[in-house]
C-alpha cells in the first residue's frame, strides 16, 4: 500500500544497534527509506549491508550535533536513544540523575533541534518520532529518574508538536510497555518465574512483547498515512495499562 511507503526517505534511528531501535530500522528499511542507524559501540555484525552506521556518545554535549552532521540529509528522525540508571531512591545520585536527563531527555531535543534546522534550512518538511515509555504515565519504584525522563519526553513530544508545524515538521511518539529487548533482560530472565509471570497474567495479550511489536506504529507514524497525526503518543504495552487487576 503506497501510503505506508517510504521510499525516497532518509531515517536517523538514534539507540538503534539492538532492541526497540534496531527493530525500528530494519522496519523502515522495509518500507523503503535509506536508514542511519547509531549506536555506542561498533556496527552490530547483523546489521543489512543497506544500512549506514554512526557511532556517537550522545552524553557528550555535542554528541547531538555531531551525530546529525554525519547523518546527512535526513527528513526522518527516530529519537529513540535512552537508558536506566537508577538506584533505590535512598541511594540515587545527582550524577545519575543527570545522566538520565542528558541521555533521555536532552540529547533528544537538540537532535530535534539540529533536525529542524536542517529541513528548515533544506526547505522540506520532516516528522519526528520519539520513544517514551508506559513509564511516562504509570510510575515504578525505584525508578524515579527514569520515570520523571519518560514523562518530560511526553510532554516535550507535544509541545515540539506545536512549536514544528508551521514549519512542516510533524512530531509524535511511541510508549513501549514491558518489551523484552536487552536492557529489560537483565532482570527479566532471573525472575522468570515469578515477577515475569505476574506480568504476563496483567498484559491482556497475555505475553511481553518483542522489539518489531514497535516498529509498525513508527512506520506509520512516519509515512504518508500518518501525515495529519501530530502531538500524538501510541501506547504499545499489548494492553498492560488498561486494565486495573488483570488475571488472577
Amino acid at each position: 500500500m503506497k501510503a505506508f511507503s517510504l521510499e525516497g526517505h532518509r531515517a536517523l534511528v538514534t539507540g538503534s544497534s539492538q532492541g526497540i531501535g534496531l527493530a525500528i530500522g530494519q522496519a523502515l528499511h522495509d518500507a523503503g527509506a535509506e536508514v542511519v542507524h547509531h549506536g555506542l559501540q561498533a556496527r552490530p555484525e547483523d546489521l543489512h549491508d543497506a544500512a549506514s552506521y554512526v557511532k556517537a556518545d550522545l552524553l557528550d554535549p555535542e554528541g547531538a550535533q555531531l551525530l546529525m552532521d554525519a547523518a546527512g540529509d535526513v527528513d526522518l528522525l527516530i529519537c529513540n536513544a535512552g537508558s536506566f540508571f537508577d538506584l533505590p531512591v535512598l541511594e540515587m545520585t545527582r550524577e545519575l540523575w543527570d545522566r538520565t536527563f542528558q541521555l533521555n531527555v536532552t540529547a533528544t531535543f537538540f537532535l530535534a533541534q539540529a533536525f529542524a534546522r536542517q529541513c528548515v534550512a533544506r526547505g522540506v518538511p520532516g516528522s519526528i518520532v520519539i520513544t517514551s515509555s508506559t513509564n511516562g504515565f504509570q510510575a515504578e519504584a525505584d525508578s524515579c529518574a527514569y520515570d520523571a525522563s519518560k514523562g518530560a519526553l511526553v510532554m516535550l513530544t507535544r509541545t515540539l508538536a506545536v512549536s514544528l508545524a508551521p514549519m512542516q515538521i510533524r512530531v509524535n511518539g511511541i510508549a513501549p510497555g514491558l518489551i523484552r529487548t536487552p536492557l529489560t533482560s537483565v532482570w527479566m530472565e532471573p525472575r522468570s518465574q515469578d515477577l515475569l509471570r505476574h506480568y504476563e497474567k496483567k498484559i491482556l495479550l497475555g505475553e511481553v512483547g518483542k522489539p518489531e511489536d514497535c516498529a509498525g506504529a513508527v512506520v506509520f507514524l512516519c509515512s504518508p498515512a500518518g501525515r495529519y497525526l501530530t502531538g500524538e503518543i501510541i501506547t504499545i504495552d499489548g494492553g498492560l495499562t488498561v486494565g486495573q487487576i488483570g488475571k488472577m
